[in-house]
């Protein structure tokens, strides 16, 4: 059920923004958290029947060990078994997989990954996705081997996480192709807490993906550093699908002020300009907005034969944004009004690979 589907991964609070704006066919839900047992349950009890998994997000406060790559609640004593108290729990409320209970990862740290891959692999039970939150390290020189000869012999699905500040894959130029290797070479992996990279992983074989409702679900803050953020953000985050890229809608609304916004024809606007989420009032249709864009470009990537053809298609259409932000910027004539960012530039000059692995079956 979880095969070739984009998830929109969002908090227990904001279920309610989007949940009609999914495609059932093609996307769902994974709600992180702490409270995200409580809602996957409560969505069950009131008859939601899409895709559902519920991510306890353990990795936000702790490093995995060799001696313990699988964490308990913070505010329990530790579990004799952390592994299957998790995988019980996430099924009992009616999750589709359960996410295994993995800490942080940190770069370079192959016993903590060798332990996690071992101990999962005794439970020989298909419902069971190995949860990765690895530092984003692990992408660079010869750790991203390592990585994949470690995962390569693991069964099953594999869920990657990117951890570090702001946007991982900006962190350094080889970021992008060595998560490209990952998908790759280790069959049935996905990208969770993703952001744009969701999209770019579908393209690359991922067997599905997850994209972050909000910047906290877009990557994962290595445990024990506070988070940084790019400036205070007193407006949500709003799609702008030409410039493919997340502004703040006070950002849109001010850099639009002396002339017409686009004007928005997603399932959830209607003809809505782009610069009418000026404030934190406007967050539910902004998460709106942004969950229908999300679910027209996967209807297109669906049209798309895994491979090689899906693969030229993200990249040209990565082009054709980063093509256009001079444009928008004469049209508001502010040289400098929209900036492209690093991830996009580097999915729009990452080349199509020969091949590409065809996602498995369904579980």
């Amino acid at each position: 059920m979880l095969t070739d589907r984009l998830l929109i991964q969002v908090d227990a609070s904001r279920v309610g923004f989007v949940r009609d704006q999914l495609d059932p066919t093609l996307s769902g839900l994974v709600i992180s958290g702490p409270k995200a047992l409580r809602k996957a349950s409560e969505l069950r009890n009131d008859d939601y029947a899409g895709v559902l998994i519920a991510d306890p997000a353990f990795y936000e406060d702790g490093v995995a060990t060799a001696r313990e790559p699988y964490l308990s609640r913070t505010d329990e004593l530790p579990a004799a078994d952390p592994l299957g108290q998790a995988v019980q729990e996430q099924l009992a409320v009616g999750a589709t997989a359960a996410l295994t209970p993995t800490g942080y990862l940190r770069a370079g740290d192959t016993a903590a990954v060798r332990a996690a891959v071992r101990e999962v692999s005794a439970r020989e039970d298909p419902r069971i996705v190995l949860t990765l939150p690895i530092d984003v390290g692990w992408l660079r020189g010869d750790l991203v081997g390592r990585l994949i000869e470690e995962l390569g012999v693991a069964p099953g699905m594999k869920a990657v996480m990117l951890g570090g500040q702001l946007d991982p894959l900006a962190s350094f130029p080889e970021s992008l192709t060595g998560l490209a290797q990952v998908l790759a070479q280790v069959p049935r992996t996905a990208l969770l807490r993703a952001d744009l990279a969701a999209f770019g992983a579908l393209a690359r074989g991922a067997v599905f993906a997850g994209y972050g409702l909000s910047g906290r679900f877009r990557h994962v803050v290595p445990p024990g550093e506070p988070a940084k953020s790019s400036g205070f953000a007193d407006s949500p985050a709003v799609l702008f699908p030409e410039l493919m890229a997340l502004f703040l809608g006070k950002t849109l609304a001010r850099r639009f002020a002396a002339t017409h916004a686009p004007v928005c024809e997603c399932a959830a606007c209607g003809r809505r300009p782009l610069d009418s989420f000026p404030t934190n009032r406007d967050v539910r249709p902004a998460a709106q907005h942004n969950t229908a864009v999300l679910m027209s470009w996967q209807r297109t990537l669906q049209t798309m034969a895994i491979g090689p053809d899906r693969q030229r298609w993200w990249q040209e259409r990565c082009r054709a944004a980063v093509n256009r932000y001079p444009l928008v910027n004469a049209a508001i004539r502010q040289p400098n009004g929209f900036k492209v960012q690093p991830q996009l530039l580097r999915w729009s000059l990452l080349d199509a690979a020969p091949s590409a692995p065809a996602c498995a079956g369904p579980d």
